[in-house]
């Protein structure tokens, strides 16, 4: 038996996934509709699927689940986070200027700015980044060119003149024995203004156009390498991020837009 589902495709910074509600839609096998709606060519189109659902625990509002292009689960996403905070607040689901946000990564604290009834920006805070953490890497005599980065989940960020490998390399390093889970691969380069020009490539779905964990990452290895400061913009492929790195709490806080794409309804 089939069933239609209405769905809402948004992106933030191009990073463009497919959003359903589950409490009014729950979704039982979302590693195969997310494979199959995620297809550019025969489905929706999207670098993945993301549910949205009501939190278990009072410490929290509302939960994330992010599903890839390939099925396989994701631990965070800041700019899927970011548009959650649109969603929520714009579909009347919530009328707070501040969402706590369940994630496989912990609680996200979601910082809506809101003008005219419109969400406009989302400052997420991101927790404390992480530089060490052997479940997720093993360093390998080959692999000493990048820095490792986990923002609740893992990222191997290089710093070159070339971002533009991203397509050769970005998928051998995805896979690459330091990394047991997989990993996160960013390519950045220091502009001549300052910011940081970075292109991705993403766990489970190949080239992105943006990736807020990656931002993230990125402008943490910048700070620590003494290539930028505590505050980066981060440039990609689909617009622009502000991250700060807090020196008070240690927490990185990403500022970015979310924007609506269309809405649908489609069959699993």
């Amino acid at each position: 038996m089939t069933q239609e589902i209405a769905f809402t495709k948004m992106h933030g910074c191009g990073n463009d996934y497919i959003y359903v509600d589950t409490m009014k839609y729950p979704i039982a096998h979302p590693e195969e509709v997310a494979r199959r709606w995620s297809d550019r060519h025969k489905g929706i189109g999207s670098d993945g699927l993301v549910l949205i659902g009501r939190s278990p625990i009072p410490e929290a509002d509302f939960t994330m689940r992010i599903f890839n292009a390939d099925g396989s689960e994701a631990m965070m996403c800041g700019n899927a986070s970011r548009c959650i905070a649109k969603y929520l607040y714009e579909r009347g689901l919530t009328d707070a200027c501040e969402i706590r946000l369940l994630t496989l990564s912990g609680i996200k604290t979601l910082q809506l700015h809101v003008a005219r009834g419109a969400v406009k920006t989302v400052t997420v805070d991101m927790l404390e980044p992480v530089l060490e953490d052997v479940k997720l890497f093993q360093p390998q005599p080959d692999l000493d060119e990048g820095t490792f980065v986990s923002m609740g989940n893992p990222h191997y960020v290089i710093f070159t003149d070339d971002v533009e490998q991203v397509g050769t390399r970005g998928p051998l390093l995805e896979h690459h024995p330091a990394f047991p889970h997989r990993c996160n691969i960013e390519f950045a380069h220091i502009q001549d203004d300052g910011s940081i020009r970075v292109r991705v490539w993403e766990r489970g779905s190949g080239i992105t156009m943006a990736c807020g964990t990656g931002a993230c990452a990125t402008a943490v290895a910048a700070s620590l390498k003494g290539l930028a400061g505590r505050s980066s913009i981060i440039d990609m492929d689909g617009g622009r991020l502000s991250i700060e790195w807090r020196e008070s709490d240690g927490h990185v806080y990403m500022t970015g837009p979310a924007e609506f794409v269309f809405d649908g309804e489609a069959e699993i």
